[in-house]
Formats: C-alpha cells, sequence, structure tokens
C-alpha cells in the first residue's frame, strides 16, 4: 500500500478572509457553474444542510479528466474561515488516488486581504506520478480560488 503524502499551497488575495471562504469554499456549489462554467457544469448538495459531515457533488465538462467528484464536509469553521473536506466520490478516486481530503484556511493578510493555505493529505494508487498528479490539483485549486476572486472584486457587494 502507498504512504500518505502531502502537499500544502499558498494563495494571496486582495480579497478579505470571510468574502472569499464564503464565496470559494462556502457556497462554490451555487457560485462554481456561474464563474467557471468551463468546468463546473453544476453542483448540488447531495446530503445534509451544509454542515458538517454533509456531501456535496460537483459536475464537470469534458476539461477535467473525471465528469464528477463528491466530496465530504469534515470540519468547518466559519469565523475562522477553516474547514476539511475529503474526497468520497469520483474525482480520480480509484483512479489516480487512493484517499485524499484537504484543510484550507482563508486568513486575513496586513493589506485587507487574504490568504489561502490549503494543505492537501492523499494516497496515489500503484504507478501514478506525484509530481503530475500534485501539479493538477494545485492548479484546480488555484483556479478555484482566483475564480472566485474575480467574481468578487467584480462585485463589490457580493458575500458581505
Amino acid at each position: 500500500m502507498a504512504s500518505a503524502n502531502s502537499w500544502t499551497l499558498e494563495i494571496p488575495s486582495p480579497v478579505a478572509a470571510p468574502r472569499l471562504f464564503r464565496a470559494a469554499v462556502i457556497d462554490w456549489h451555487t457560485l462554481a457553474p456561474k464563474v467557471a462554467s468551463h468546468v463546473v457544469t453544476s453542483a448540488h448538495p447531495v446530503e445534509g444542510d451544509g454542515g458538517v459531515g454533509s456531501v456535496r457533488q460537483f459536475n464537470f465538462t469534458s476539461f477535467m479528466p473525471f465528469s464528477f467528484m463528491k466530496e465530504r464536509l469534515d470540519f468547518l469553521d466559519v469565523d475562522k474561515c477553516e474547514c476539511k473536506n475529503t474526497l468520497v466520490e469520483g474525482g480520480g478516486l480509484g483512479v489516480a488516488i487512493e484517499t485524499a481530503a484537504s484543510h484550507i484556511k482563508v486568513e486575513p493578510a496586513a493589506n485587507g486581504g487574504s490568504v489561502v493555505k490549503v494543505e492537501s493529505t492523499y494516497k496515489l494508487l500503484p504507478g501514478m506520478d506525484e509530481k503530475d498528479e500534485e501539479a493538477k490539483a494545485k492548479e484546480a485549486l488555484t483556479a478555484i480560488f482566483k475564480g472566485a476572486e474575480a467574481y468578487l472584486v467584480a462585485n463589490p457587494d457580493a458575500y458581505n
């Protein structure tokens, strides 16, 4: 069995932490099809009320190497702009990865913006290229936060 690997990523943003967290994490299932329609065709909660234990599904265009993914919310602290989630179905699970979980925290920055800090822990299936999978995951996460950031900058009254 493969051992667990992890990587970290920091994404600076001019948007305040609470707004970015609400848009890019809490409400991403609503916002993604609007701001990233070239990647996300639709998204919706599958079970739960949005709190811990809830599962939501994202459906993707052919831009992604898989058609959907489901993630479970394992921890949420809205006041601290922090959450943890686990991939439970789709998203390369069983194809490239055995397990995957992320810890996301959006922290205030001195300039009034924020810094998104992501730590991902995963197990790849045998034969998968660790550097390639890590690069793809970081690129996708950066795109999510930059997409939400662009929306928030263009819509200063959204998610206040």
